[in-house]
């Protein structure tokens, strides 16, 4: 019996250290969903799970007959299966920006935290995504002080793929200036002290910060 027949719950198959997947159960943790977290150790994939995603990638999200990856849409999916709290903007606009600044989150610093996870390659590669993540962080760090939440007055899904990453940067050695991130830190502070961010962690997450 497959994956598909045996569960009739909402069900999210998992990886406990990565941030894509951290993202997702975030988005769930905020919109209070009962929702069944399978973790999936990433080299020990169930084979049901290939037969669900062409892909055999992680996150899955399965609800009832609907399968889902890429993190992205899953999210966008919760977001307007179970409405409250919205998590993208009303208006057309403001909703295209959002998905704009999480493209630029993806492109600049999800695929050198990817590079820095996985731990693996020469050395050069390593140290220049380190490099390169933690300039662009401390770059970007004075924004944090104009609003509340990632360039907006609400929590949003920009919020979710930023706090995992940010969770993760002790983790893949990255430390960074108080003087001239201050803003930043405040905002990393406010973000791990959140309800809904300390029930999506992993306890391989919580880890990572020990």
């Amino acid at each position: 019996m497959s994956i598909v027949t045996k569960r009739s719950s909402m069900t999210l198959f998992s990886d406990a250290r990565d941030h894509y997947s951290h993202r997702v159960r975030m988005v769930l943790a905020e919109k209070g969903v009962t929702v069944d977290i399978v973790d999936v150790d990433p080299s020990k994939k169930p084979e049901d799970l290939a037969e669900i995603n062409p892909y055999n990638s992680l996150p899955t999200l399965l609800d009832r007959d609907l399968v889902l990856y890429e993190a992205n849409v899953i999210m966008e999916y919760l977001d307007e299966r179970f409405p409250h709290p919205p998590l993208l903007p009303v208006y057309p606009v403001q909703r295209a920006l959002t998905r704009l600044w999480i493209t630029r989150v993806e492109k600049e610093w999800s695929t050198r935290l990817d590079v820095l996870m996985a731990g693996k390659g020469r050395e050069t590669v390593i140290t220049k995504a380190r490099k390169e993540l933690r300039e662009s962080i401390i770059a970007i760090a004075p924004i944090f002080g104009e609003k509340p939440y990632f360039m907006n007055e609400e929590f949003s899904l920009v919020d979710c793929c930023v706090a995992p990453i940010l969770w993760r940067l002790k983790e893949v050695g990255i430390t960074l200036p108080e003087k001239s991130t201050r803003p930043l830190l405040k905002y990393m502070q406010t973000m791990f002290e959140r309800d809904a961010f300390r029930a999506s962690l992993t306890e391989a997450e919580i880890e990572m910060q020990e």
